[in-house]
């Protein structure tokens, strides 16, 4: 007696699937995160194209009247233009502050983000790798400055540096340097001790060859989330300095500056003026959480459903 036919494999049958293709087919099962990841492409287009998307240049001295100043939402100007989100105090157009605001933004975030980045991932893998007293050095390093708020560190470095953008993109950098280096510390710690590391000494393989090429791509999946969070702190971080006027000087557009500049008349009914940059800031921040958090859970099997 023959045994019955067996019923064809799948054509992926045996096919692994991989981070990517499981991001993306978690982004098309879940509509929160593909709107999340439609608002954030279309806020880093805007930023990127800033110069030809703005009705104005809101800082081009030519094109910026007072006589228009502090127009409502949807007012038209003396010239025929129409401001849709109305106009600040100084006549800007507040549509065009916001794509040029979240240019500088977005700019100052990626920029200390990536430094950060780099300077932490160095610096957890070195920890790590090396142990002994060079673990426990970094690491008390790590600790004190882990102690103090992120936005504290900043505020004391801008004090001494002054405003700029390059001046709160170090100040962002050494503040927040910390939650890298400990992160991948962490993961390096777990890989450390398997025996891929042991082999790879075992064949005298040079320091650098091991940490950057068998230590750190295993390293990357937490790091890719932890960067990612930390870039929307960043921008909150460089909001709430320019808010409090020790950040970007005036002449730079950011968020943070149109709300601070908006805040003086918020009691006198004119909200529009901070409302809408805050509104921005708000939408920016939550969607690059959410993107965040889906990469957490396509890079983290544990979370895997």
């Amino acid at each position: 007696m023959s045994d019955a036919a067996a019923p064809p494999a799948p054509a992926d049958a045996g096919k692994v699937e991989t981070p990517f293709r499981r991001f993306c087919r978690d982004y098309a099962d879940s509509r929160i995160a593909t709107a999340a990841l439609a608002v954030l492409v279309a806020i880093i287009l805007l930023a990127l194209f800033a110069p030809w998307v703005a009705p104005t240049d809101p800082y081009d001295l030519a094109s910026v009247s007072i006589l228009d100043g502090k127009l409502k939402p949807g007012s038209q100007s003396m010239d025929g233009l129409t401001y849709w989100l109305g106009t600040d105090g100084a006549g800007r157009d507040l549509v065009s502050a916001i794509i040029y605001g979240l240019r500088i933004s977005l700019g100052v975030g990626v920029m200390s983000g990536v430094f950060a980045l780099c300077i932490g991932t160095a610096v957890g893998l070195a920890a790590a790798y090396f142990g002994g007293r060079v673990d426990a050095f970094i690491m008390r390093v790590v600790d004190i400055q882990l102690s103090f708020p992120a936005i504290l560190i900043a505020l004391i470095l801008l004090a001494i540096l002054g405003k700029g953008v390059d001046k709160i993109t170090i100040a962002l950098v050494i503040a927040q340097w910390a939650y890298y280096a400990r992160t991948v510390r962490g993961s390096a710690l777990v890989e450390r001790n398997k025996e891929y590391i042991e082999a790879a000494q075992c064949l005298a393989l040079g320091h650098n060859r091991i940490v950057f090429r068998h230590l750190f791509p295993n390293c990357l999946p937490p790091l890719i989330v932890v960067g990612t969070i930390q870039t929307a702190h960043a921008i909150s971080l460089e909001a709430t300095l320019s808010f409090l006027g020790v950040g970007l000087p005036i002449s730079e557009p950011s968020l943070g500056l149109l709300i601070s500049n908006g805040f003086d008349f918020m009691l006198s009914g004119l909200y529009w003026i901070s409302f809408f940059p805050g509104v921005a800031l708000l939408v920016t921040i939550v969607a690059i959480n959410l993107v965040g958090d889906q990469l957490r859970d396509v890079l983290n099997p544990r979370l895997q459903k």
